[in-house]
């Protein structure tokens, strides 16, 4: 197994290509799109240098996968898949994302409300092949109730779930979030085997430093900063909502998510061919 990474810039976010060298198959996990909020632009710069790497390599994608849907970029799956097939997929707590955002948005007539924009909608548990590569869903909600860790051979994909140890974990104040949850969803990542490679979605390093993409389950218990191997729930509580009421709200939040619950897609284009972002006033 091969993993090829992709951190784009302005949003923090890690990107990976999973290889399977023995049939050239592959599976991506949370591509971005570029997107200036100032200026209503998207690009596929970062997207487009997935696509020349799975084209270099003579690559066959067999799934997109997203870990949740995210609140901080706009995912560059669907535009992936106009470009390079492979089937879409996501947790099946996609289902109370889509109840609860829906309506607040008002998009239900281009935004499926059944998750049938979604190729798989994945239980705990589920299993999926990459090539020769065997991979296994785990449903670790707490930061959503849609977000999962994708465990591939001796590497765990974990989402927002967790960060580096001197990040601790994602927030759990967003709609459906879960401290609880979270603490739980990190006790079954824990359980793994300690050499298990985390494969982290986001890095926030100091200026000068580079991003940090990868961490073994080992260095989380002994050194993660808001939940070790032997923190109790209240404790984790206890940070965990300190951190969280200091927080603000993602500056993409409102882009990101009505988009994400199409892949990444914009939506309907008006009457006279024009695409638009709703925003809602005072619904956050």
């Amino acid at each position: 197994m091969h993993i090829e990474s992709f951190y784009h810039q302005d949003t923090s976010t890690w990107t990976y290509v999973v290889v399977d060298e023995s049939s050239q198959k592959c599976a991506v996990i949370d591509p971005v799109l570029d997107y200036d909020q100032d200026a209503a632009c998207y690009s596929t710069e970062s997207a487009d240098q997935v696509i020349a790497y799975v084209q270099s390599q003579k690559l066959t994608v067999e799934y997109l996968l997203e870990t949740h849907i995210h609140a901080d970029h706009i995912s560059a799956s669907h535009y992936l898949k106009q470009q390079l097939g492979g089937e879409t997929g996501i947790g099946s707590g996609i289902l109370t994302v889509l109840k609860h955002w829906v309506p607040i948005f008002e998009t239900a007539q281009d935004t499926a409300i059944d998750g049938s924009q979604f190729d798989h909608i994945f239980a705990d548990g589920d299993t999926f092949h990459v090539g020769g590569l065997n991979g296994r869903v785990m449903h670790t909600p707490g930061h959503t109730p849609a977000c999962v860790s994708y465990h591939i051979g001796s590497a765990v994909f974990v989402g927002d779930s967790l960060f580096a140890p001197d990040g601790g974990t994602a927030r759990v104040d967003f709609p459906g979030g879960s401290a609880e949850q979270m603490y739980e969803s990190i006790q079954k990542l824990y359980a793994l085997p300690d050499d298990t490679v985390m494969y982290l979605c986001h890095d926030y390093p100091d200026a000068g430093e580079e991003p940090r993409k990868s961490v073994t389950v080992a260095e989380q218990k002994k050194h993660n900063r808001m939940i070790k191997a032997n923190t109790s729930l209240e404790e984790f509580k206890k940070v965990r909502q300190q951190r969280d009421s200091t927080l603000a709200v993602p500056r993409l939040i409102l882009p990101s998510i009505q988009t994400n619950m199409r892949l990444g897609a914009f939506g309907a284009i008006s009457a006279q061919g024009t695409q638009f972002i709703k925003i809602p006033i005072n619904k956050l």
